[in-house]
C-alpha cells in the first residue's frame, strides 16, 4: 500500500458503567468504538478488508472498490481509499441514516440505492445482487467482500480482541458483541478462546434476524410477530459465514423498541449518546444482569454513537412514521419501573 494504514487504529477507550435495575446495583464496561477515526468499529474492518485488498493486487490511484453496506463501513473504506486516491461505490438501501448518506456523498462515494427488500426483513441479499450486478458489468470493480473476507475478523482477533481482554483486566467473564456480518465476534473469539479464561461471549441479534441460530427473544409475548428490522448495523438476512459453534455462548435477539428504549434512556442518564446496535448490546447485558448467574463484569461492544441517529432513532416523528413510538414509550416505562437507571464515569480509559 502506499501508505501504512496501521497506525490509523488506535485503542479505544472503556467507560465504566453503573446500572440499577430490580433494586440491583450492577456495573458493566462501555468501549466506545466511536472514538475510531471515522466514529464506529468498522474503521478496524476497513483496515483489514483493504490491506487484504492490496496484498492481493496493490490498489493504485483511479482504482474503484465496490461494497455493500448499510453506512458505518462505507464511511470508514471512504476515509481510507481516499488516501490512496482510490474510489467507493457504496450500495445502500433505505435503511442507511440520511446523516450517513450526506457524509458518504460529501466524501465523494458514489451511491448505488437499492430499494427493493430481500423478504428476510432487510436488503442485504438485494444489495449483494446488485453488487454482483455491478462487477459483472464493470470487470476491474474489486470487492472488499466483508460477508466472506477472513480478513474481516482476523483484524478483530489482532486488535479488538487484546484490547477488550486487556481493558476488562481479570475480573471480566462476559462480552457482548452485536453481529450482523460476525465479523467482529468471530475475531474477538478467535483471541479470548485460547486463552480458556472463563469469559461468556453473547452473540446480540435482532429479532427476525437470520445471522445467528437459536437466539433467544428477549422480549417474546404472546401474539407479537417479528417481520423487519429497523435498526442498522445489526441483524442479517441470512447466516454469517464467520460465526461458528464455538464463536459464542449465547445468542439473544433483542427489539427495535428494547434497543431504542435502552439508547434513550441510557443518554438521558449519563450524556453518552449510543447507536442502535450499541443499544442492543447493552440492552441485552442489562437484562442479564438481573437474572441468576449474572456476570460480575461484563463489557459491551458499542460499535458506534449516536450522532448518525438523532433523525431515525431519536427522534418521535420517525419512530411515528415506522409505527414504533407507542412501543418505545411502553418500553422505556417498563424498563423504568424495573428501576433502571445509568450513571457512567466521564473519564473513559
Amino acid at each position: 500500500m502506499a501508505t501504512d494504514f496501521l497506525n490509523s487504529i488506535r485503542r479505544t477507550p472503556v467507560a465504566t458503567v453503573q446500572v440499577k435495575s430490580r433494586g440491583r446495583i450492577r456495573h458493566l464496561l462501555l468501549k466506545r468504538e466511536s472514538f475510531n477515526p471515522t466514529g464506529s468499529v468498522k474503521d478496524r474492518t476497513a483496515l483489514g478488508l483493504l490491506r487484504a485488498l492490496d496484498a492481493r493486487e496493490e490498489l493504485r490511484p483511479g482504482s474503484v472498490v465496490v461494497e455493500s453496506t448499510s453506512g458505518n463501513l462505507g464511511l470508514a473504506l471512504a476515509h481510507l481509499l481516499d488516501s490512496l486516491d482510490c474510489r467507493l461505490i457504496a450500495v445502500v438501501d433505505p435503511k442507511t441514516p440520511e446523516a450517513t448518506l450526506r457524509q458518504l456523498s460529501a466524501a465523494g462515494v458514489q451511491l448505488h440505492w437499492v430499494d427493493v427488500p430481500d423478504g428476510h426483513g432487510g436488503y442485504l441479499l438485494s444489495r449483494l445482487e446488485a453488487v454482483a450486478e455491478l462487477r459483472r458489468k464493470n470487470t476491474g470493480y474489486r470487492w472488499t467482500n466483508q460477508y466472506g473476507n477472513p480478513a474481516n475478523p482476523l483484524i478483530h482477533q489482532q486488535t479488538t480482541g487484546p484490547e477488550i481482554v486487556a481493558q476488562g483486566g481479570r475480573e471480566l467473564d462476559a462480552v457482548y458483541v452485536a453481529v450482523s456480518t460476525g465479523g467482529t465476534l468471530a475475531g474477538i473469539a478467535a483471541h479470548i478462546r485460547p486463552l480458556r479464561r472463563p469469559i461468556r461471549l453473547v452473540a446480540v441479534d435482532a429479532a427476525a434476524s437470520l445471522a445467528t441460530t437459536g437466539a433467544v427473544d428477549l422480549d417474546r409475548r404472546p401474539g407479537m410477530t417479528r417481520t423487519s428490522r429497523l435498526v442498522p448495523g445489526i441483524g442479517a438476512s441470512r447466516p454469517s459465514s464467520f460465526l461458528r459453534s464455538d464463536s459464542y455462548d449465547r445468542a439473544v435477539a433483542v427489539t427495535d423498541a428494547m434497543a431504542i428504549a435502552t439508547a434513550r434512556i441510557f443518554l438521558e442518564d449519563t450524556g453518552i449518546g449510543l447507536g442502535g446496535s450499541a443499544g442492543s448490546v447493552v440492552s441485552a447485558c442489562v437484562h442479564d444482569l438481573a437474572e441468576p448467574g449474572a456476570p460480575r463484569l461484563p463489557l459491551c461492544l458499542a460499535a458506534d454513537d449516536a450522532d448518525k441517529y438523532a433523525a431515525t432513532l431519536y427522534d418521535d416523528g420517525w419512530l411515528t412514521k415506522m409505527d414504533l413510538l407507542h412501543e418505545v414509550t411502553e418500553t422505556i416505562s417498563r424498563f423504568r419501573s424495573d428501576g433502571l437507571e445509568f450513571s457512567a464515569d466521564s473519564s473513559p480509559n
